[in-house]
């Protein structure tokens, strides 16, 4: 009873040690919520019950406006129903296909942080977790890609260098890692949050398939966050400037992976070039609602001293700056 009577309070009165046992008290709550609720996509998503058929017809395939800002510009509302279907069902199944490759660089990441990882260091079974259910996901969007049969690249093949680079960061520099990791993860979940949220009519593919998603990347992005905030503040003053400089980048860099087609989306359905810069660099709702995928990590970055004035100048030199959010994934009222 001494014994651990002292041991508890050598963690008082430390205070890292009371920060790294409140970090792995975190982290153990993370694996276990991913023990005790997890999915496979294959047993939870009934891909072969006749409503999850795939219909050319089917207008439930229409890009929803909440989630998608293409879908929001006139040029897209003009089309034909038949054309609106057409160009939803390649759209979707190439947002799954970035979906899927995201993942892919996220795993490979992951691996090579976990490998270096100590003996007894709460990460390792977290991210263990973590990476068994991206793979999960990874199985999930290429099997919607593959029931809406549209041969779709996903990224461009400048981004897809990508594959190359983030391990070797995770492996390198695993702050600036985790920041890649919620540059892809935060727009991703604010854009299927706001879908539902405003409960529009969307495919049970897409719908299974998104509330899979949401469940376990609420988990997957609070690790990030937590990550963050834990290790941050450790770094030198010069490294933490270099991350606060960086932050806004990636983010940025991320961000527009996610939303902005390839290239051959828009030869594909002769999408006019002034509708291409309207929707992704020009339209002020386009801008507002893109800075908004990143009220969060706004939060975030001021919380772990990574918001200093210069940094507060590139957010908004790229377009990203705004307020922060209130509380975790925050509604954009006004776009709303």
């Amino acid at each position: 009873m001494a014994s651990a009577t002292t041991t508890t309070a050598s963690v008082k009165t430390d205070p890292e040690l009371a920060l790294a046992q409140r970090y792995a008290e975190k982290l153990l709550l993370l694996s276990q919520g991913s023990v005790d609720r997890h999915f496979d996509p294959f047993t939870d998503i009934d891909w072969d019950h006749p409503d999850f058929a795939v219909d050319p017809s089917d207008g439930r395939w229409i890009l929803p406006k909440a989630g998608d800002i293409f879908a929001r510009h006139p040029w897209y509302q003009a089309l034909p129903r038949a054309r609106k279907i057409e160009i939803g069902l390649w759209r979707q199944a190439n947002i799954a296909k970035v979906g899927l490759q995201f993942e892919t660089l996220l795993i490979g990441g992951m691996v090579q942080h976990t490998f270096k990882l100590a003996n007894g260091d709460p990460e390792f079974r977290y991210c263990t977790h973590e990476v068994i259910e991206e793979c999960n996901h990874t199985l999930m969007f290429q099997e919607m890609v593959n029931r809406i049969g549209r041969d779709v690249p996903g990224m461009g093949p400048i981004l897809k260098k990508l594959t190359y680079v983030v391990p070797l960061a995770a492996a390198t520099f695993p702050n600036l890692f985790f920041i890649a990791v919620l540059s892809g993860e935060e727009p991703i979940d604010h854009i299927q949050k706001s879908i539902l949220r405003a409960g529009e009519q969307v495919h049970p593919i897409m719908r299974g398939v998104m509330a899979i998603h949401i469940a376990e990347e609420a988990r997957h992005i609070s690790f990030a966050h937590e990550f963050l905030e834990h290790h941050v503040p450790q770094v030198n003053p010069l490294n933490k400037f270099v991350l606060s400089l960086a932050f806004p980048i990636v983010m940025w860099i991320g961000g527009r992976a996610i939303i902005i087609p390839p290239r051959a989306f828009f030869r594909e359905f002769d999408i006019p070039d002034r509708v291409r810069k309207d929707v992704f660099f020009g339209l002020p709702d386009s801008k507002e609602t893109f800075a908004g995928y990143y009220a969060d990590v706004r939060t975030l970055a001021k919380r772990i001293g990574l918001m200093n004035p210069i940094a507060k100048t590139v957010w908004k030199v790229l377009g990203i700056d705004g307020p922060t959010a209130r509380y975790r994934s925050e509604p954009q009222r006004k776009a709303a």
